[in-house]
């Protein structure tokens, strides 16, 4: 089975924020596949279904974004899910706003959700997309940037971005995450 994982923070009033963009493309995918975000359990939201034959799991951990890794673990061990068939998706500073990259490990380079999720599966080395969503401006802080809106003109790329994104979790069902990399890493 694979497990798509989008990290956000739950609530109204962080919703279509800079950090809640991998529960963005959690909520298109839950569309796109037709698999309901209908249980909640292991401190997330989430739902399980069948796409192009493979069977998927869709999480968004509801632990807020510096304690997701619980719910990821969580997952992984009640459904005794492999690290290989695990994406995470979350959003990234030092990418511009809307660009994704793909990579199959990587240190959390600051993203408190990336944090936790390392520190409780024990290692670096999983899928994940990441998304850009670009620096502060005029000496704002991170945590205000982060949740904070997207500004109207930076609204297209985040769309796109989303797009691209689902894009590139539906080839994985099909080939080798490499392979999805070469892609879509342009």
């Amino acid at each position: 089975m694979k497990w798509i994982v989008g990290l956000g923070n739950p609530g109204k009033q962080y919703e279509h924020t800079r950090h809640n963009i991998g529960f963005e493309v959690i909520d298109a995918l839950s569309s796109q596949f037709a698999i309901p975000l209908d249980q909640s359990k292991f401190k997330g939201l989430y739902g399980m279904g069948h796409h192009k034959g493979e069977k998927i799991l869709l999480l968004k951990p509801l632990t807020y974004m510096n304690l997701s890794g619980e719910s990821v673990k969580a997952v992984m061990d009640y459904y005794k899910l492999d690290l290989e068939d695990l994406l995470v998706i979350y959003d990234d500073l030092d990418l511009p706003a809307g660009k994704i990259r793909l990579r199959q490990k990587g240190s959390p380079g600051g993203h408190n959700g990336i944090k936790s999720t390392v520190a409780h599966l024990g290692t670096q080395q999983f899928n994940r997309i990441r998304i850009g969503i670009d620096r502060p401006k005029n000496g704002m802080s991170v945590s205000d940037y982060v949740l904070g809106k997207f500004h109207k003109d930076e609204q297209p790329f985040m769309l796109e971005a989303v797009k691209k994104s689902t894009d590139a979790c539906e080839a994985w069902l099909d080939k080798p995450f490499l392979q999805v990399m070469n892609e879509f890493n342009q």
